[in-house]
């Protein structure tokens, strides 16, 4: 199994987990299956966390900016040259499917494509990639995107959320707790 994390998950495992993790097995167990490849960081999700919530969840999990552990365990997951399968299909996907028509009909084709841009060069979008070459180079094992979002439209994006879209590419969307249940050897009590 591999998981792609979000940033909201791992703002959630340092605001509601680790506080009570005392003894630090949580900690330790999250930080073996990221440096074994369980757990895939992309490269957007830490620029994300840089200033997402005053940088808590870089601070608390230093590992992940520590240049060693970065280098020995190749973190994070370049993602800058990874592209969708069948692009041409996929980009129809994004215009027909994943836009949020009632907004993105109000812009002109100049904005859109602006939009768009952004949009396919997001944190969310190149979690969606990743998993996507995942999932096409690993037809045998189970691959998860792990993040806090609900399929709700209810923040007036251009584009809709990571579940919804997913839900249309058959990828499997998970949240922390669901990971911590999934994984073997993550058990934890708080007391």
């Amino acid at each position: 199994m591999k998981v792609v994390i979000d940033t909201s998950s791992l703002l959630s495992l340092v605001r509601y987990y680790l506080p009570f993790d005392k003894q630090t097995i949580l900690f330790e167990a999250i930080k073996s299956k990221i440096a074994n490849g369980e757990i895939l960081v992309i490269d957007k999700i830490i620029d994300e966390c840089a200033y997402t919530s005053k940088g808590i969840v870089l601070t608390t999990l230093v590992f992940l900016t520590d240049k060693t552990f970065n280098k020995t365990n190749k973190l994070p997951l370049n993602t800058e040259f990874i592209l969708p399968p069948a692009p041409a299909k996929f980009y129809r996907q994004v215009d027909n499917q994943f836009a949020v028509r009632v907004l993105t009909n109000k812009l002109s084709p100049s904005q859109y494509d602006v939009v768009k841009n952004e949009f396919m060069n997001s944190a969310d979008m190149k979690l969606i990639l990743t998993s996507l070459s995942l999932i096409k180079e690993n037809p045998n094992e189970e691959i998860f995107l792990v993040t806090e979002e609900t399929d709700v439209s209810n923040d007036k994006k251009y584009f809709q959320k990571i579940p919804a879209i997913c839900s249309q590419l058959d990828i499997q969307t998970i949240n922390i707790q669901q990971l911590f249940d999934k994984f073997d050897g993550i058990t934890f009590e708080i007391k």
